[in-house]
Order: structure tokens, then C-alpha cells, then sequence
């Protein structure tokens, strides 16, 4: 497998020095409760240096892309565009936004949301920086998978696919149809495991999502593999990034 294997750290870097060690890159979140200017930058520089860590960079979970007003999605853009001229100066190599809108199931906000996403992802190139929009229709301000994909398809997006949050969403059955509709706009995933009571980023093999079917689609995988276990437990974040590995080799 071509692929480089991270770990997602939240906004914490005392988490970041206590467990990325081993991994490629760490995926830090920036915005939301943390403002980007208040993260002490010389240690995170230090802290990757130190570790020969790349960095990649979560936009805000609680910021919708769109929303019906023009004059609020002007500033979301000018929002995201700071944090990401910031991650850009840090060196980040992609960025995740979340397929959010004020109300996912109002067809004519998808343009809106198409349009959005543009402007934002032009914003994340001009900062040298690759975006990558993630599948959280699981959640009450998620686009469907689907409309997701479709959206993506059409603004030429590449896709954090987060296979968690499709399990919840529609179970193994809807793994397997994004990643057969889709798999080729997928530049980053999001693994962890899932119990459909609600239980969710388990070390993987202890819910029940079927990895196996994520390696029928994208064995070989060559873009970037972000571990989203919610543990410090180093065995148990190391597991799940061999269990990774192996899903995703070549020959799966």
C-alpha cells in the first residue's frame, strides 16, 4: 500500500505529542472552539519536526458550507479561507470540510452548496493546500451520500471518505455503493469502527462494519488513511493502523 497512515488528534497537542509518533501525519483541528491563531505554533512545529510528522487539518465540524442567505455565505468562504491560508503557511497538506448545510433535505440550497464548495476549495488551492469534503449524512445537517458524491463529482472535489459515518448512515450497503459510484474522487479516509446502537470510532474489528468491503474497492489505496479511534491508547490506535494497512494493501 502507497498509502501514508495518520491519526486524528482533535485540537489538542498535547495529544499530538503524546500519540503520533509512528504515523505519517496528524490530522489537527482547527476553528470551532479553537481559534487557529491560539495554537501555539512553534510547538506544533517542534512537535512534527521532532517526529518527521506531516500535517493535515480539519476545517470546523460545526460550520455549515451554505445556508439560504448570501450575505452569511460570504463570510462562511472568507471564513474558511483564513484557516486555510493559516494551515497553508504551516505546510498542511489537505483539509477536511464537512458536507454541511443549514437543511440538507432543501433541494435548491445543493447548488448553493455546489457553488460554496467551489469558492472554498479554490481558497484551499490557493494556499497550496488540497480539500477534501467528508460524508457525514449521518448527522442532521449531512448531505445524503449520494447527493454528496454527485455534488462532488460536479465541483471536481476530491473526497474524505469516512467509512464510519457511512455505516451509520446506511450500513455496509452503503460502503459499497459510494465507494462503487465514487471510490475514484476518494483522496483521504477517515477508519475507525462502529456499532449501529450508536457506538462509534471503536479501535477497527471491534463494531461491524465490513472492511472487507472497502478493500474490494480500493485495495491498493495510494492517497492518505487518517486512524479516528477516540482512545490515547497507543496499542489500540496501532492496531487499527496495521488492520488498515492490511485491508488496504494490494492485493486485497
Amino acid at each position: 500500500m502507497d498509502a501514508d497512515v495518520g491519526l486524528t488528534v482533535g485540537d489538542s497537542l498535547d495529544r499530538l505529542a503524546a500519540t503520533v509518533d509512528g504515523f505519517d501525519f496528524a490530522e489537527l483541528s482547527i476553528g470551532d472552539g479553537t481559534s487557529a491563531v491560539d495554537l501555539d505554533e512553534n510547538r506544533l512545529g517542534s512537535i512534527l519536526s521532532t517526529s518527521d510528522t506531516d500535517l493535515c487539518v480539519h476545517l470546523p465540524y460545526k460550520q455549515v458550507v451554505a445556508t439560504p442567505s448570501p450575505e452569511i455565505n460570504e463570510g462562511i468562504v472568507d471564513y474558511m479561507t483564513r484557516l486555510l491560508d493559516w494551515a497553508g503557511g504551516l505546510g498542511a497538506d489537505k483539509a477536511v470540510l464537512h458536507g454541511t448545510l443549514r437543511d440538507p433535505h432543501d433541494t435548491d440550497l445543493r447548488p448553493v452548496f455546489a457553488d460554496q464548495l467551489s469558492a472554498i476549495a479554490t481558497a484551499s488551492d490557493n494556499a497550496g493546500v488540497e480539500l477534501v469534503v467528508e460524508n457525514v449524512g449521518h448527522q442532521a445537517r449531512g448531505l445524503p451520500l449520494s447527493v454528496l458524491g454527485d455534488l462532488a463529482r460536479q465541483t471536481e472535489t476530491a473526497v474524505c471518505f469516512d467509512v464510519g459515518h457511512a455505516y451509520m448512515e446506511d450500513g455496509n450497503d452503503g460502503v459499497d455503493r459510494f465507494l462503487s459510484g465514487w471510490g475514484d474522487l476518494v483522496s483521504h479516509l477517515h477508519v475507525h469502527d462502529v456499532r449501529s446502537r450508536g457506538d462509534t470510532h471503536l479501535p477497527i474489528g471491534a463494531g461491524e462494519i465490513d472492511y472487507g468491503v472497502v478493500a474490494d474497492h480500493l485495495g491498493g489505496f495510494s492517497g492518505t488513511v487518517a486512524v479516528e479511534v477516540f482512545t490515547d491508547d497507543l496499542e489500540l490506535l496501532g492496531d487499527s493502523a496495521r488492520r488498515a494497512r492490511n485491508h488496504l494493501e494490494a492485493d486485497s
